[in-house]
């Protein structure tokens, strides 16, 4: 557990004490965000702030990380490191999306290939168990495991919107991770979660509304990396609870993504193309301040990763239960929003259409 906090510590001061120069720097080699019809802010931004927190980071990462013990870790480190350089790269030069996508999918080669971290046993309920590192499933465990990495990754970059949402989020998964990591006894995978934590509590000083500097692709492309990967190897060979509690872990970033890519192809419009429907952009819309948008996705992420540390406690129905009522309450949730349309309601319109039929035999009885 000391070892846990002095990582924590250490993270969270060299990042909050290496911010400013990273400002400066940002400014100083223009990693600026101008504002656009698409973006909340309306003036000019340094970006390139998660450098700070990859400094912070690095630092822990080589005095209290037992990565020799955990080599899996090593490869983390090495593939957060490329998108993180990427990404750097990214908010000074602005690349094109398959050059982004290209710098992801090397990272997660080098650490899903050399370092062989992958998906392992999933343990279904009453359903017997399928193992990934063995028999014709072994040729699935790599894709897979690619795919949850760079969807992850990306899905965080996506939420990255409003002043301290990404980093905020980002903290709540990991702070998440780390606490069920310690309840499944994987130490070592907790005192990571912390290293990272420390680092991103140290930035989020700065970049909490108002900001002062944004994390840019440098932050959010090396946190979500850093966040997937995490899922993997901590949760990977446990019951079939491990297998939903990342998903719940991660439930703003994903639930965001996914609807992101059922309202384009409803609107028939290319899933790759931006838009301001996503879920801060609707909390705005509906007469929440900067502010505020931010402290409810908050709320809605530590619900979420409540839940998933709930779940390491209960029963395999118990489990299935909960996670039925979470997409219901999902569903509702991006209806009343309008996550998707304002016209694509389903849910609701039941509802109405039910409250319109009792109140009609209530008048005809």
């Amino acid at each position: 557990m000391s070892t846990s906090i002095f990582g924590f510590l250490t993270s969270l001061i060299i990042a909050f004490i290496a911010t400013p120069y990273v400002k400066k720097l940002a400014v100083k080699v223009g990693a600026v965000d101008a504002p656009n019809q698409r973006k909340v802010h309306t003036r000019i931004m340094p970006r390139m702030g998660g450098l700070a927190i990859y400094l912070g980071y690095m630092v822990a990462f080589f005095l209290f990380v037992p990565f020799a013990e955990k080599t899996e870790m090593l490869g983390i480190f090495i593939g957060s490191t490329i998108v993180m350089l990427v990404g750097m790269l990214d908010d000074k030069y602005q690349l094109s999306p398959k050059w982004k996508l290209l710098g992801q999918l090397l990272a997660t080669v080098i650490v899903v290939v050399p370092f062989g971290l992958k998906i392992g046993v999933v343990n279904l309920p009453y359903s017997g168990s399928l193992d990934f590192g063995s028999g014709w499933l072994l040729w699935l465990a790599v894709p897979i495991t690619m795919f949850w990495i760079v969807g992850v990754t990306n899905a965080v970059n996506l939420i990255d919107g409003l002043d301290g949402l990404s980093a905020g989020v980002s903290a709540i998964a990991t702070a998440t991770m780390a606490i069920v990591a310690l309840l499944m006894d994987e130490y070592n995978v907790a005192i990571y979660c912390c290293v990272l934590l420390g680092a991103i509590l140290g930035f989020l000083y700065f970049n909490f509304h108002p900001a002062r500097l944004f994390m840019g692709d440098t932050g959010s492309l090396f946190l979500g990396f850093n966040l997937a990967a995490l899922s993997i190897m901590g949760f990977k060979e446990a019951l079939f609870v491990s297998f939903i509690i990342p998903i719940v872990v991660l439930g703003v970033p994903l639930w965001d993504t996914f609807f992101a890519i059922v309202r384009r192809i409803v609107n028939k419009k290319p899933i790759s193309s931006p838009d301001k429907g996503h879920l801060h952009h609707c909390l705005l819309n509906m007469g929440l301040s900067h502010r505020s948008t931010v402290l409810v996705i908050y709320t809605i992420s530590l619900f979420f990763g409540t839940m998933a540390i709930l779940l390491t406690k209960t029963t395999k129905w118990t489990t299935l239960i909960v996670m039925v009522a979470l997409l219901i309450a999902i569903h509702l949730g991006t209806e009343i929003v309008g996550l998707v349309s304002r016209r694509h309601r389903p849910l609701i319109n039941i509802y109405r259409r039910l409250k319109v039929k009792m109140s009609e035999r209530r008048s005809h009885p």
